[in-house]
């Protein structure tokens, strides 16, 4: 063929055909497709953009990145994805852990099946605690470093709260800086910051009636208490405090039941939980009505039930006190 047009083609003609001749098949050989990474099964998986070279999909530098050399139809690479769990031949874009770059508290490395993994690696040297502390998720963890991992791991607000264990009371915690320790409605120990200052109230909405039976201005106000009080008042329902005889005087928000609160002779506006997890030995809690629950979420869907408001009195059963 190349005979033929070359008698039959001007020379410098020819010379532009077996040239672009040429460019056409480097590009169909270095088009491929780039993939954001390689699956366990090896294949290529979740599709960055097709039609660019080894050397534009690599040139990023990010580990998982990966390339595929075949200039297929987006019907093909549609049924490798959906049916063939990801595109075959896959070449990762990086076979080890030279020059990657994994971010501020991972490091790159090798895994079993000799691919190079990020993976959580704190810096903890300057940690001067060794001991557990108290993470802003409510959680103990064993130390500081070990709450930095979870961190890591896919849990980027939480904090460190106190040092020490997770209590159920403000005595011995010792909170940093100017937050105060309040023990919220759950009973556990938190350290917050006190906003001392709250903007006025503009509209009769902003009112909060607390489960102390007190009108607050707004959620701010409600908060500026629980601080100076050291512990949690919560929220009965929206709007100032009523003389309800009974639950039928209060209306709750989407969502909440009222619950009659006997002791106080008020109402409060309640989640009800609809399911509880599987509850574990340790999790028993005895309650205002002295009778044991499997759980505090056992004991809130009972209340749910009834109607009435139930609360901790003390974790285990009644019987242990």
């Amino acid at each position: 063929m190349f005979r033929m047009l070359r008698h039959q083609l001007h020379p410098g003609v020819f010379l532009f055909f077996v040239w672009f001749c040429h460019l056409i098949g480097h590009q169909k050989v270095q088009a491929g497709n780039c993939w954001l990474q390689q699956g366990k099964n090896g294949r290529c998986q979740v599709l960055y953009m097709p039609g660019m070279s080894r050397d534009e999909c690599c040139r990023s530098g990010r580990l998982g990145t990966s390339w595929t050399e075949e200039d297929v139809p987006n019907s093909t690479l549609f049924r490798w994805m959906i049916f063939n769990g990801g595109a075959p031949n896959c070449i990762p874009c990086k076979e080890t852990c030279d020059n990657v770059d994994c971010g501020p508290g991972k490091r790159c490395k090798m895994n079993r099946r000799s691919k190079p993994r990020c993976v959580c690696a704190p810096d903890c040297s300057n940690i001067t605690w060794k001991g557990p502390v108290c993470g802003s998720d409510g959680k103990t963890y064993k130390d500081e470093c070990a709450l930095l991992k979870a961190k890591c791991k896919g849990q980027p607000d939480i904090d460190v709260q106190y040092q020490g264990k997770c209590k159920k009371t403000c005595r011995d915690v010792l909170c940093p800086g100017s937050s105060t320790c309040v023990v919220d409605q759950t009973n556990n120990a938190y350290c917050v910051t006190c906003n001392r200052i709250c903007p006025e109230v503009t509209s009769p909405e902003q009112y909060l009636c607390g489960n102390d039976g007190v009108t607050y201005g707004s959620a701010c106000h409600l908060r500026r208490a629980t601080c100076l009080l050291g512990r949690s008042i919560g929220v009965a329902y929206e709007g100032k405090c009523i003389k309800a005889k009974s639950c039928e005087d209060i209306q709750c928000s989407a969502g909440k039941k009222c619950l009659w609160d006997a002791r106080m002779s008020r109402g409060r506006c309640s989640q009800c939980e609809e399911t509880c997890p599987d509850s574990r030995m340790d999790e028993a809690v005895c309650a205002s009505d002295n009778t044991t629950y499997p759980s505090e979420c056992a004991m809130k869907q009972a209340a749910c039930s009834m109607g009435v408001l139930l609360e901790v009195k003390h974790a285990g059963s009644c019987n242990c006190k």
